[in-house]
């Protein structure tokens, strides 16, 4: 029979100290060697859960450099069992002075070494982190240099902004603001109370902007300490001045900022009944009628709550009740269920003039009427001609059956219609009443007035409507007369008429070949004649362009301006004569180039005036120039020299 080997048990971890070898006696059975078996693994699992441990650093301090006067801090962390001890020393001695500050964190597994004021030489050397236990002791070692203000390496970081001393509500976002510059950009640390504060955490209260200020979120008593900012690189180390946070807790009763009120509903409606209240802590607040509660404890909101009605039917008291640890305090608001008022008779037309219509109506209600609103819109026709439906314009406030709708525009079709307003609110609006006002002579003449010959004694002249024409155009009335040979302006035009019905179209005969004539075109309706048109000048002859019209120039630049205009009504334009003179200037200076709408005058004076006229030539003669503008070219924005 072979012999029974001994069974071997160690500690997943390999600890030496954990191994049970068991020899099988030749006498015992397989009951007590499976026994013995399981009292091994048991001693072997409960001993090695409480094994002991060595120190191991699991964060250690690093080479720092200062600024004279400043702080430094070293930072370690170690893990062991039992708990390792932790301390400092610099030249085997260890620290512990007024100006050596030795602050632990973590229950013990952590530890900082603040160094305050910093002082050159002296506090330049090494500095070692121990820690110990019952199975060991370990060591890191860290530098610190210490510059002198005056000869800080180049781009040793500068705080730029601390932060200041603040006072948050508890609840309320508090930031502590700090900038920081250096080369390369220094990274931003904050502390508080001397420690590091750990940003890792994403979904933390307390986070890190962008701009490197740390923002804390529904600020606790817990926030309240004194804050610091470190910015370091790869040349130095250099911490702002200290400033405190505290997290103010206030102690207020609640009250209600805004008080249930009254309302009023339609039968069958719905309404919303609002109660806000206030206090430190924030109050619950409910909603109860009689002993009937609408929010269960368990769901009872804070701060406000909104009782909701639907389809009421009667009347009733509902009582807000807001709670807290310091008191309770109750409002009532009363719902009264009332109807809206009727709609108002369809309004009745007593007058129109060009820009107003008066209506009369009756109240429709019995019960007293708080105000009337009058709706009205104009059937103004969309491009396709028809009716377009344009939104309502509202008059409030109406306290009368009668009102006078002004501002309007003449010759307009309008609908109109009133409502009824009582303490409920706004009821059905009435039946429209459709009207047009007045008509009214045209606010502006006729648009494009333009003109050629068709022989040296016959002249063709076209135009377009006005753009405010105020009623039915009825005629168009040409006014025309023959220019002072001594040049415009300079005698007054005898003007002749020539009237046309429901045309565009004018043809004048009976001129004086080689004569320049003016020409003006006015609109009339039944009421009479708006404004003339400008001027147009054209040459009895034929062939000859009529004159350019709507000349403009703005400024492109300091030293150009840019010219447009609309072209004449004579085709075969074969150039174009721009005339431009300096403000101020004796001569004027002319300019001819190819046909076209605009033209880029250049190698002007930066923020000078010009005088500025054109004309049109064919083969046949020159047209007569435009009504002369004037346009000004930029400042130049460099400055001249004295």
């Amino acid at each position: 029979m072979p012999a029974k080997r001994p069974v071997t048990f160690r500690h997943p971890g390999n600890d030496p100290l954990l191994t049970l070898v068991i020899m099988p006696q030749p006498s015992s059975g397989r009951s007590q060697f499976c026994s013995h078996l399981l009292f091994g693994l048991f001693f072997i699992f409960a001993v090695g859960s409480q094994a002991e441990t060595p120190p191991r650093f699991t964060q250690k301090h690093a080479d720092q450099a200062g600024i004279a006067g400043g702080v430094a801090s070293f930072l370690c962390r170690v893990t062991g069992d039992p708990r390792p001890n932790i301390t400092w020393s610099r030249r085997g001695r260890r620290l512990g002075s007024h100006r050596f500050e030795v602050i632990e964190f973590d229950g013990g597994s952590g530890s900082v070494l603040r160094i305050q004021p910093l002082r050159p030489q002296r506090d330049e050397t090494t500095y070692e982190c121990s820690a110990v236990n019952t199975l060991g002791h370990i060591t890191a070692i860290a530098r610190l240099v210490v510059h002198k203000v005056e000869n800080a390496p180049a781009g040793f970081p500068r705080i730029d902004m601390s932060p200041q001393l603040k006072v948050v509500e508890r609840t309320h976002t508090a930031t502590m603001l700090c900038a920081a510059s250096g080369q390369p950009e220094p990274h931003i640390a904050w502390y508080k109370d001397f420690l590091p504060i750990e940003l890792s955490v994403p979904s933390s209260r307390i986070r890190q902007l962008r701009s490197g200020a740390l923002q804390i979120s529904d600020s606790a008593e817990s926030d309240q300490g004194k804050y610091e900012c470190v910015a370091s690189n790869i040349i130095g180390t250099v911490y702002s001045s200290a400033a405190n946070l505290y997290v103010r807790v206030r102690r207020v009763p609640p009250w209600f900022s805004v008080p249930p009120a009254g309302v009023e509903v339609i039968p069958g409606g719905s309404v919303n009944v609002t109660c806000v209240a206030v206090g430190s802590p924030m109050p619950y607040v409910k909603w109860v009628l009689g002993a009937e509660d609408f929010a269960p404890e368990a769901d009872m909101p804070v701060g406000k709550s909104v009782l909701e009605l639907h389809d009421v039917a009667e009347s009733a008291n509902y009582t807000c009740v807001a709670m807290s640890a310091l008191g309770v305090v109750e409002a009532t608001a009363q719902v009264t269920v009332k109807a809206l008022p009727h709609p108002p008779s369809k309004p009745t037309v007593s007058e129109t003039t060009a820009t107003s219509i008066t209506l009369t109506w009756d109240s429709g209600n019995v019960e007293p009427v708080a105000y009337y609103v009058l709706l009205y819109r104009s059937h103004l026709p969309n491009v396709d001609g028809r009716p377009s439906e344009h939104p309502y314009h509202e008059i409030d406030g109406v306290t009368t059956t009668r009102y006078t709708v002004g501002g309007l525009s003449p010759f307009s079709e309008y609908e109109i219609r009133v409502a009824a307003v009582n303490n409920v609110g706004r009821g059905m609006i009435s039946d429209a009443v459709v009207t047009r006002t007045g008509e009214q002579a045209p606010s502006s003449p006729p648009r494009n007035v333009r003109a050629r010959m068709l022989s040296s004694t016959a002249m063709l002249i076209r135009w377009d409507p006005p753009q405010e024409r105020n009623g039915r155009i009825r005629s168009y009335h040409v006014h025309y007369g023959v220019a002072s040979s001594q040049g415009r302006g300079s005698m007054p035009i005898t003007w002749q008429h020539h009237s046309v019905h429901d045309s565009l179209v004018a043809t004048l005969t009976g001129l004086t070949p080689s004569l320049e004539y003016a020409i003006r075109v006015q609109a009339a309706t039944a009421v009479g004649g708006g404004p003339l048109s400008k001027e147009q000048f054209i040459h009895a002859n034929l062939g000859v362009p009529g004159q350019p019209t709507d000349l403009k120039a703005e400024a492109e630049s300091a030293t150009s301006l840019l010219v447009s205009w609309n072209i004449p009504e004579e085709e075969h334009i074969i150039k174009y004569e721009l005339y431009f003179q300096q403000k101020g200037a004796q001569k004027e200076q002319m300019i001819t180039f190819d046909p076209g709408v605009s033209y880029l005058l250049r190698n002007l004076q930066p923020g000078t005036t010009y005088h500025l006229r054109l004309a049109a030539r064919s083969h046949y003669g020159l047209s007569p120039s435009t009504p002369p503008i004037w346009a000004q070219t930029t400042p130049s924005c460099v400055p001249m020299e004295s």
